[in-house]
C-alpha cells in the first residue's frame, strides 16, 4: 500500500520535533480523519527585513499527530522546503509531496494537502 519512501519517512521522520524559538508556527487539522500538523519555521536572520517571499527558511521542524501518510507527508515537506525562500516553498504542491514520497494512495492525498496548508498558516504570521 505504501512506498518504501513513505515507510522510511514514517519510521524515521526528518526534522521532527518542537522548535522553541520559531519565528512562526502553523497548525492545521482534519476533523474527518483526526490528523493534526504543526510546522515551526526559523527564518535566516539576515533575511528578516526582506519581503516575506524572499526570506530563507533556515530551519523547519514539525509535530504531527496522525497516520503514517500524514507523518511522511510532513517529513517530506520539511525536506523539500528547508533552505528555500518562502516564495519557493509556497510553490511546493500536494502532488510534488506525493510524488517525492513515491506516491500516496488516493485516500491519503489529503495528508499532503494538510502539509502545504500548515506551511501556508505558518507564513501568514510573517506578513
Amino acid at each position: 500500500m505504501y512506498s518504501k519512501i513513505v515507510l522510511e519517512h514514517f519510521q524515521n521522520p526528518h526534522n521532527q520535533g518542537k522548535m522553541e524559538e520559531a519565528d512562526c508556527v502553523g497548525q492545521v487539522g482534519n476533523p474527518v480523519c483526526g490528523d493534526i500538523m504543526k510546522l515551526y519555521l526559523k527564518i535566516r536572520v539576515e533575511d528578516r527585513d526582506k519581503p516575506v517571499e524572499e526570506r530563507v527558511i533556515e530551519d523547519i521542524k514539525f509535530e504531527t499527530l496522525g497516520c503514517g501518510a500524514a507523518i511522511a507527508s510532513t517529513s517530506m515537506l520539511t525536506d523539500l522546503v528547508k533552505g528555500k525562500t518562502i516564495g519557493a516553498a509556497l510553490k511546493v504542491t500536494k502532488q510534488e509531496i506525493a510524488d517525492a514520497l513515491g506516491g500516496l494512495p488516493a485516500v491519503k492525498i489529503h495528508c499532503s494537502v494538510l502539509a502545504t496548508e500548515a506551511l501556508e498558516e505558518a507564513v501568514k504570521q510573517l506578513k
